[in-house]
């Protein structure tokens, strides 16, 4: 049995909010009597791409356990190569990574648009994607993770700054049966739907919460509800099962 611990958008800043929000979790984690697999974290690590706030999420990030990241569209790739992968030449392309967890596959993508905050898998991700994905037999499962969701949620803000254009990526996916699921975050509520026919998962949000549009009208997103995370279950007859918690 396969467990991940899934988080996204911890916005980490100059303030001690969002920071002990995401300590939270972490000891939370860390805390479990049975540790997880791992610990998967899709993006809008840092709020406003410094070097300094990715230097501090890696000490937050810092654990016993695989701790697995890509980004998002609030990050900036070269801070992030350079403040969190320790990474001092930086660079701007595309910060894509496999990790090999406990028998699976893990494929973090970056779906980040620079300077923008549309989700897009270019050309380079792709045939990254496509080779990585050639390159595992069948019979291991894997996980495909980027921050933006390739579905519509029902949300007329973040609808329009869903992965766009998605149909190729689906094409991929569909023709390569060992994809267990797609998981996302971006969305800042725990949701759940369906992407080429396999499990679509979204996190939760550390520093805050989306409202929905049925859930009355204000700010966008709130900050009264506590950090979320999302246990992924992968068992041994291949069913993926969610839990989502919050951590008070």
């Amino acid at each position: 049995m396969l467990v991940i611990a899934h988080l996204s958008d911890t916005h980490l800043d100059s303030h001690p909010r969002s920071a002990e929000r995401t300590a939270r979790v972490m000891d939370h984690l860390h805390a479990l009597p049975r540790p997880v697999d791992a610990i998967l974290i899709t993006g809008d690590i840092a709020d406003h791409g410094e070097v300094a706030e990715y230097e501090l999420a890696a000490r937050l990030f810092d654990s016993p356990l695989p701790v697995l990241v890509c980004p998002g569209n609030h990050d900036v790739r070269d801070a992030y190569r350079k403040g969190l992968l320790g990474d001092d030449r930086g660079g701007t392309g595309p910060i894509n990574a496999r990790h090999d967890v406990a028998g699976a596959v893990f494929l973090l993508a970056d779906s980040s648009v620079p300077g923008e905050d549309d989700g897009h898998l270019d050309d380079e991700t792709m045939t990254w994607l496509a080779d990585e994905l050639g390159s595992v037999p069948a019979e291991t499962p894997t996980f495909i993770a980027f921050h933006h969701p390739p579905v519509v949620l029902h949300h007329p803000v973040i609808d329009p700054m869903r992965l766009l254009p998605a149909d190729p990526l689906a094409e991929l996916v569909a023709a390569h049966p060992q994809v267990v699921a797609v998981l996302t975050g971006h969305f800042h509520t725990a949701a759940a739907s369906t992407f080429a026919g396999r499990p679509l998962r979204i996190a939760p949000g550390v520093v805050s919460t989306l409202r929905m549009p049925w859930e009355g009208e204000g700010r966008l997103t709130t900050q009264t509800q506590p950090p979320g995370v999302a246990f992924h279950v992968y068992d041994d007859t291949g069913l993926l099962t969610t839990h989502y918690r919050v951590v008070v």
